[in-house]
């Protein structure tokens, strides 16, 4: 009952203080005024900047309040990086290590810093192919820290009027500082960390801005205060020289494509909650896994799991596994493959037309005479997916299968037919 006969406040914002007892307050209306506080609180945090409460009678201070945050800064701040470990990433033993590095002993143990003289970096830049893992490791760090955690989309930062943009920079490093121990994990920084041109539209202008104050807000912060900023993209050659400065980002971390022995702990940790039946030979899965990411190996399990219940079981056999991998082999095949077959075959006309010219083949790259490959450059389709069909029956897809394409240019020979193609065709 009290509550409802209260009589609400009016917000403003301290612009100075006097004396000991008088500041100058602005209301939210716009007037100002000279007003005294209630002495209970401490003078000592009346600073400028600051906002409060005045009384709708007298406008005395009656109470400290918390700082206005900008509505998406508190939507990032929502973001929970989950109960993610180092113990659930596979294959990146080194990368975590200097990840910890640069962002877990600056947190945990600065004075070990101190010890020895240095700085440690502000930041780190974690670059490489998508799916190796990035904004895992981001989280994981976070999740062990148990900090803070503000997870910005690059793209999400960019607004339409002028300023607006930058103002959003400085409000999220402002609520990073009030909320130390805190971790900015920026994701696609390339989408606002792009090389600037003297050219461009007011767009690109805007940008350029949210760049120069996003450069600004990181030489504003201590390397050893309780402030981290983490950066990913797959694209570190577009971003501007001035992010990538000592003093900024010191430290860039290169996210790999997992190799064969990471590729096995990948797929392991991803196996461990699936139920299984009969022994599981992961060592042949991930023979058939070159070139795949951390989410590939995941997807894996998954589709493993659909064909499981496509045949009505409660475990995956080793089979699915199998069939999963040449699933997922053919669909990256497919697009990465068709798309270039057509520009590798002219790769190989560029460097010997005269032997193209004699040459009589079908469009799939086969003898017109007895059909078969001319050479073995790629596995049989119908081994890579037995329910995809590429339409391809041959393709050149490296440099090395390209360079073994041509030399047999230079002597045209079908094994099967054993006829030349100048003589045959």
């Amino acid at each position: 009952m009290k509550a409802l006969q209260s009589v609400g406040q009016i917000i403003g914002e301290v612009l100075k203080q006097l004396d000991d007892e008088r500041f100058i307050v602005k209301a939210s209306s716009g007037p100002r005024y000279v007003v005294s506080y209630r002495p209970s609180l401490p003078a000592e945090k009346l600073k400028a900047g600051v906002r409060v409460s005045l009384d709708m009678t007298t406008l005395t201070i009656m109470r400290i309040l918390p700082r206005e945050v900008d509505p998406m800064v508190y939507n990032m701040s929502l973001e929970d990086p989950g109960s993610v470990s180092f113990a659930g990433i596979g294959g990146l033993g080194d990368q975590v290590r200097e990840l910890r590095e640069v962002i877990e002993l600056p947190l945990m143990n600065p004075e070990l810093f101190e010890r020895v003289g240095i700085k440690p970096p502000k930041g780190v830049l974690l670059y490489g192919p998508p799916g190796t893992g990035k904004t895992l490791l981001a989280r994981a760090v976070a999740a062990t820290l148990n900090t803070n955690f503000l997870k910005v989309v690059s793209s999400a930062i960019v607004d339409k009027y002028i300023g607006e943009s930058a103002r959003l920079v400085r409000e999220m490093f402002a609520y990073a500082r009030e909320h130390e121990p805190c971790i900015i994990f920026m994701d696609e920084i390339d989408a606002i960390g792009g090389r600037r041109f003297s050219e461009g539209t007011s767009a690109d202008r805007e940008i350029q801005r949210t760049l120069m104050e996003l450069l600004n807000q990181m030489d504003g912060f201590d390397s050893l205060g309780r402030t981290k900023l983490i950066m990913a993209t797959n694209r570190p050659d577009t971003l501007d020289p001035a992010l990538l400065r000592p003093g900024r980002l010191d430290r860039k971390i290169e996210i790999p494509l997992p190799n064969e022995q990471g590729r096995m702990e990948i797929l392991k940790i991803h196996a461990k909650g699936i139920n299984k039946s009969g022994d599981i030979d992961y060592e042949a899965v991930v023979k058939l896994s070159d070139g795949f990411n951390g989410a590939d190996l995941r997807n894996v399990c998954t589709e493993a799991g659909m064909f499981a219940i496509r045949d009505d079981r409660d475990a995956i056999v080793q089979e699915d596994l199998m069939r999963a991998v040449r699933k997922l082999k053919g669909v990256k095949a497919f697009g990465e493959l068709s798309s270039k077959a057509h520009a590798d075959s002219l790769r190989v006309a560029d460097r010997l037309p005269e032997r193209v010219e004699c040459m009589e083949v079908s469009e799939a790259g086969s003898c017109t005479r007895c059909g078969r490959g001319w050479v073995e450059l790629v596995e049989a389709i119908n081994e890579i997916s037995d329910s995809l069909t590429l339409g391809l029956h041959t393709v050149v897809n490296t440099d090395t299968q390209l360079d073994s394409f041509s030399s047999w240019i230079r002597a045209p020979t079908c094994a099967s037919c054993s006829t030349s193609s100048g003589a045959a065709h």
